[in-house]
């Protein structure tokens, strides 16, 4: 069932979202060679807590930390340990969640640690851009086959994969909700949106093959050819005006944070 928000309700939804977008920056700032992604997961719960929130990822159907840091061929969910140490050149998608007020904000984003290869900077670049095309297209009387649709079409345009299996979401009062969103589809296809619809648009890009499959932890996913891939996420509102970036801070309404800039 697709859960349609109050103005007031989105309004309060924004708290949530701020403090996940500044976590995401954290975890961001502390992303350089030689930090391990445990570190940055304990940072980023110390930081939420700190500002009145609860990590939204810690315990979410048994997963055990409070962010997603996923390395390079890491698709999504990857778990954070204290012998995983990143080095210059990789690449982390860093999924964070917060729930304040009874409200949960979800964002991810790819950040670069060091310099990194101008073949996974422009992997990176196009991502973005498809999280940017697909916030485009969240406006009422739309259909999610829209979102999809910018989503596959500047992707796999690029000569990039678009991962099928794991998609974006509903978003409110818990992190997931009705509807799911596609990375991938066909305009004027599917659930048509309304003002008042909260969800999650995330896409998931690879460089190889979109194909993945996932480790003996039972969590991480990984690119079937080992080639990295990248993930970028806002939570947003669709409202009369346009869509709304619910996980948004100062910094504009793109979130223009390191890596994939």
């Amino acid at each position: 069932m697709i859960i349609i928000k109050s103005p007031e309700e989105i309004e309060a939804f924004k708290k949530a979202g701020a403090v996940s977008k500044a976590a995401l920056r954290l975890a961001g700032s502390l992303a350089k060679p030689g930090v391990s992604t445990k570190e940055i997961d304990a940072a980023v719960e110390g930081f939420i807590r700190l500002h009145g929130g609860i990590p939204g990822f810690k315990g979410l159907y048994g997963f055990p930390a409070s962010v997603c840091a996923s390395v390079n061929e890491e698709i999504v969910h990857g778990i954070p340990s204290p012998v995983t140490f990143l080095k210059e050149g990789d690449i982390i998608s860093i999924d964070t969640g917060a729930t304040i007020g009874g409200w949960v904000g979800d964002n991810a984003w790819t950040f670069f640690v060091g310099k990194v290869s101008d073949e996974v900077k422009a992997l990176c670049e196009v991502t973005r851009d498809c999280l940017k095309a697909g916030i485009e297209q969240a406006v009422p009387g739309n259909h999610l086959g829209d979102i999809g649709y910018a989503v596959q079409h500047l992707a796999e345009s690029n000569g990039y994969g678009v991962v099928r299996e794991y998609v974006g979401h509903g978003v409110g009062r818990v992190m997931h909700e009705d509807p799911n969103v596609p990375n991938y589809g066909r305009r004027g296809r599917g659930v048509k949106l309304q003002v008042g619809m909260t969800i999650a648009i995330e896409p998931m890009i690879t460089m190889g093959t979109h194909k993945n499959h996932t480790l003996a932890n039972g969590w991480t996913v990984v690119t079937n050819d080992g080639q990295p891939a990248a993930h970028y996420e806002n939570s947003i509102a669709i409202t009369k005006d346009g869509p709304v970036i619910l996980t948004a801070d100062d910094e504009g309404p793109w979130c223009t944070l390191q890596g994939g800039e």
